[in-house]
């Protein structure tokens, strides 16, 4: 099959630059795909930074100028994990000159920006994805699948939590994580993954009530442990929900959750049964069926293997795992499929404004005290 070579532009070189980087240097060895990803330009804040990144990462070329990158004619899609103030900007950017983009999460700093975003895709009429790499795990799918599919019944709630503990030390710098330029702090730096696997699974978030908080209002400045600066973001969020189909649920978020690295957790329980899923053991799926004999009742532990696509792509046995880059690869895997034609990928800006939206109002929520639809 003749394949087709596709300039990649990067801004960013971070750690989920270097995610990026690996799943494209990787992706075709592992899929048979009809676009070759060709990593063509890094940007980043500095030129050495930059020519360094692009060095180590296998691009081409480097610039510390993002719009140069945009422009460029051997730029074919624009690939962002830069600061979330500057997704916006970026992507609106190559919108304007009809490239395709892909950018981490979230997608913007707000509803509407990121409804900005998500009108100026679909009129270019370009294929888009948003960083939501979690759900493309085989096991994700399959819970899907298996919701779907009426094998829980009719589901009756929901219980997700995103919780880690890289802000839990008071003396941890301030960064651009939280400058409030960029949204929210932790409900919308890692509560919008779960946020999205609830509506992966379940579908659309009708209402939302919360209770988002600022813990460490005062953080050290980079290098100058003496000087402080005021925090403006959240540090954590609790959610109570309200599913279009009728179920309802709880969510919570934090990055002070003191001994958890990746505590990316969900249980949807219905009538005849439920599931259980942790980030943490990310290949396996529990799943309890509801059987008339009490005493046999209790959950099981569903391994992923190449019977869960494309779990093959990786390993031809069960149980020997796939890892965190991995789902990168297979999100990549997507996105090049849908710019080839294929169905489009489930996480694109129109769904990563969906997603805004549920922080928007829960921020809102918040601040008055009371339930808010969306």
């Amino acid at each position: 099959m003749d394949k087709k070579s596709l300039g990649i532009g990067l801004v960013g070189s971070g750690f989920m630059g270097r995610t990026h980087a690996l799943g494209l240097a990787s992706v075709g060895r592992i899929f048979d795909l009809p676009l070759v990803p060709k990593l063509e330009l890094l940007a980043d804040a500095t030129r050495p930074l930059a020519e360094a990144a692009a060095a180590r990462f296998g691009f081409a070329r480097a610039t510390d100028d993002w719009q140069a990158l945009v422009a460029d004619p051997a730029v074919d899609v624009v690939d962002i994990t830069a600061p979330n103030k500057l997704h916006a900007p970026i992507a609106l950017a190559a919108l304007a000159l009809g490239k395709p983009v892909y950018c981490e999460k979230p997608l913007a700093p707000t509803a509407e920006d990121a409804r900005v975003m998500a009108e100026a895709a679909e009129r270019a009429g370009v294929v888009t994805q948003v960083g939501f790499n979690y759900i493309c795990n085989p096991m994700l799918v399959l819970a899907r699948e298996m919701i779907a599919s009426g094998e829980l019944g009719q589901v009756w709630g929901f219980r997700g939590i995103h919780a880690e503990d890289f802000m839990a030390n008071r003396q941890t710098p301030w960064t651009w994580r939280l400058d409030p330029a960029g949204g929210a702090g932790a409900i919308a730096d890692i509560g919008s993954h779960i946020i999205g696997m609830a509506r992966f699974l379940l579908g659309p978030i009708a209402a939302v009530c919360a209770d988002v908080e600022t813990v460490i209002d005062r953080r050290p400045l980079p290098g100058q442990p003496d000087e402080m600066r005021a925090v403006a973001v959240d540090d954590q969020a609790r959610l109570l929900l309200r599913f279009g189909n009728g179920c309802r649920g709880t969510l919570e978020t934090s990055w002070l959750s003191s001994g958890r690295q990746m505590q990316l957790e969900f249980e949807v329980i219905g009538e005849k049964g439920a599931l259980v899923f942790s980030q943490e053991r990310f290949n396996e799926l529990r799943y309890y069926k509801t059987e008339a004999d009490r005493s046999r009742n209790g959950f099981r532990t569903i391994l992923a293997g190449p019977e869960h696509a494309p779990y093959g792509a990786f390993c031809i046995a069960g149980g020997h795992q796939i890892g965190f880059n991995d789902l990168k690869v297979i999100e990549i895997r997507n996105f090049l499929s849908a710019l080839a034609g294929g169905p489009k990928p489930f996480a694109d800006f129109r769904e990563g404004y969906e997603v805004q939206r549920v922080i928007d109002a829960a921020l809102l929520s918040s601040k008055n005290e009371a339930w808010v639809r969306l």
